[in-house]
């Protein structure tokens, strides 16, 4: 039997919480909420399938609370949806930088939420469905592919799910070079809204790591 898919909702206005909680209950999640970064980082996240963060939050953006839960290989691989009334690129940029899944702006439509959340879910559920055993090598490189873990050297480098991902394909089709919409199409699959340049910052973040 599959497990139902559990989700973590921070977000600072409470109607609005409470909205998005019952809404996904509605459509089979089982949902939890937390009114502000601080509040959330204070919970065990390690349960979590998917985090919503609003952006623009009390002390504490979810920018912030992202950018510390990508440093912690506990946490790294957990999706994060980011919910926001900014639209403009450099916000976009900005949370795909941090490892970001998708970004949704304010005001959003319920219909419009449940597909982006059916959308991830399905995207990082399925990257998990590979060989039992199966671990990449390259030199001091190593991923297992079960655990979602890359090591160098033996030391654990916390990779988000798209550069682990990336990095992945890269390592499987070694001598072969992709193209920008290659990537595109083979990583952000089900994407409404991705920017090139989302590659390249990817690839920047992968390179320093």
């Amino acid at each position: 039997m599959a497990t139902v898919p559990r989700i973590l909702v921070v977000e600072d206005e409470e109607d609005l919480c409470e909205i998005l909680k019952f809404n996904l209950e509605m459509e089979g999640y089982e949902v939890d909420t937390a009114n502000s970064a601080e509040e959330a980082l204070k919970m065990d996240l390690t349960v979590y399938q998917l985090l919503m963060l609003d952006v623009m939050m009390g002390e504490m953006s979810g920018f912030k609370m992202a950018s510390l839960i990508k440093k912690d290989p506990e946490l790294a691989q957990i999706p994060i949806i980011f919910l926001t009334a900014k639209d403009t690129e450099n916000d976009m940029l900005t949370g795909f930088n941090l490892g970001a899944d998708d970004y949704i702006s304010k005001p959003f439509s319920i219909r419009q939420v449940a597909a982006r959340v059916k959308a991830v879910l399905r995207r990082t559920s399925g990257s998990k469905e590979t060989s039992e055993n199966e671990i990449l090598v390259y030199e001091t490189l190593q991923m297992d592919i079960k655990r979602i873990k890359a090591t160098v050297n033996d030391q654990e480098v916390p990779l988000t799910k798209k550069e682990f991902e990336i990095l992945k394909l890269l390592l499987e089709n070694r001598g072969n070079v992709f193209s920008r919409e290659e990537i595109l199409g083979r990583i952000w699959k089900d994407e409404v809204y991705v920017l090139d340049r989302t590659i390249d910052v990817n690839i920047t973040r992968l390179r320093k790591k």
